[in-house]
């Protein structure tokens, strides 16, 4: 049976393209087409403006086959974060998964993850900008509001963290235990293989130690168009197995159920 779920998708992209049944039903068609079983909508919280919850309830009355979730991905941007934080916060009742994540370093207002600061970032201090990154996804815990942490070692998106430091785990380790006891997911993300980086999120021995101290997963895409929904699923499955997943994390509402694969 194929991967059930693909929990971060963004239907505006990098843009505010309000919610329509034009936008949305190719993402119903296509989730259709790949066997999923539920889709959350994750955009951006900057995009904030185009999120209709109406137009998700129409899609979901014309589509009684998929379960789309209302979401949105939190993340630390230093101009729009505060707004973004308090539109979830107005809007938690409706929403039904937040997405945690951190794309800037600060006092840095630029992502970190363009794509155009690959060989910028070659000639960094990797090191620092881990703890910074880190810390960052420390200072998203702290203001709450989140059921899950997004691509969780996203600051080794420009392919030059493991010829330098190896291996991610003695870095990553404080906050998976934070996650866990604050009970809280992490996604599993195939996303990096679209990237310099050329793998899942997180690491896999990030997976192993998560999976070990028992913190649930959802699964991810990241996609930023209908025709990269379960993208690289088919990479990711066999993965899932021999790591020894059986069930992925669900969400309504914010309540969490368990989903055997």
């Amino acid at each position: 049976m194929p991967l059930p779920i693909d929990y971060h998708n963004h239907p505006q992209a990098h843009s505010v393209r309000p919610y329509t049944p034009e936008l949305l039903q190719p993402w119903a068609d296509a989730a259709r087409a790949k066997g999923l079983k539920q889709v959350a909508f994750t955009d951006h919280d900057r995009y904030k403006d185009g999120v209709d919850f109406n137009q998700i309830d129409r899609l979901r009355d014309a589509n009684p086959d998929v379960i789309f979730l209302a979401g949105i991905e939190l993340d630390n941007d230093p101009e729009t974060g505060t707004a973004g934080r308090a539109w979830v916060e107005k809007n938690w009742d409706r929403l039904d998964f937040v997405l945690g994540s951190a794309h800037y370093l600060a006092p840095e207002t630029e992502m970190f993850d363009q794509v155009t600061r690959k060989d910028e970032f070659a000639r960094r201090d990797i090191e620092a900008d881990c703890a910074q990154y880190l810390a960052e996804l420390g200072g998203m815990l702290d203001r709450g509001g989140i059921d899950c942490l997004a691509h969780l070692d996203l600051i080794k998106i420009h392919g030059v963290w493991q010829p330098k430091l190896g291996s991610l785990q003695p870095y990553f380790e404080p906050i998976l235990q934070r996650i866990k006891r604050e009970g809280l997911a992490i996604e599993i993300s195939t996303a990096g293989w679209r990237k310099p980086v050329n793998e899942q999120y997180p690491h896999l021995d990030l997976i192993r130690l998560a999976h070990e101290i028992g913190i649930p997963f959802t699964l991810a895409s990241d996609a930023h168009s209908h025709a990269q929904l379960a993208e690289h699923y088919d990479r990711l499955e066999p993965m899932l197995g021999e790591l020894g997943i059986r069930e992925v994390a669900t969400y309504k509402r914010h309540q969490r159920t368990m989903l055997a694969l």
